[in-house]
């Protein structure tokens, strides 16, 4: 039986994400995510990550994918927009937040709490401790950074996301599209 659920969510997650790829609807996109996303969460059951496995379904399938429905709605990508900028103040605002931003994380590098060490309270886990405090000690001192990356790279690809797809909504000035005679 534990075969046949591996081999048939095995399935589901190389459907889904073919069907994300190739879906040319974004919602039908975010469908087969979601899909892939939950197929992953029961593979992670077999394996005794349970978790893992809630982690997967809350924040991912969830939080996620609701994410992205929302700013594929919210961005109407059917509608053509310009590229001219409204505020001449919004880009030099924009690079010097994001530098600052980049300051107060090199600072913070720097202290010691944040490479790993155990905090002034002493060490997290304990002798009786279980699974999470486990794993809870482990991401936040061993592999904060990781964690931190993860983070980063997943707003990156929010924001990418959403700069693609205004840029795949933009039609032509030149009158040159589909269904004009040249």
């Amino acid at each position: 039986m534990e075969a046949l659920i591996f081999y048939a969510c095995a399935v589901a997650v190389i459907a889904g994400a073919l069907g994300v790829v190739l879906a040319r609807n974004p919602v039908h996109s975010a469908l087969f995510l979601l899909l892939t996303l939950v197929s992953v969460a029961v593979l992670f059951l077999q394996l005794d990550a349970a978790l893992v496995a809630a982690i997967q379904v809350v924040v991912y399938a969830s939080a996620i994918v609701v994410l992205f429905v929302f700013v594929i709605t919210l961005l109407g990508v059917d509608k053509s927009e310009s590229l001219e900028e409204p505020s001449l103040f919004q880009r030099p605002a924009a690079i010097a937040l994001g530098a600052l931003l980049f300051l107060q994380i090199v600072f913070l590098a720097g202290h010691h709490w944040v490479t790993g060490s155990h905090s002034a309270r002493g060490a997290l886990g304990t002798a009786r401790s279980g699974n999470v405090q486990t794993l809870a000690k482990s991401l936040f001192t061993d592999f904060v950074w990781a964690f931190e990356i993860t983070a980063v790279l997943l707003v990156i690809a929010v924001v990418g996301g959403v700069a693609l797809a205004r840029r795949s909504g933009q039609r032509s000035g030149s009158g040159a599209g589909p269904g004009s005679e040249s």
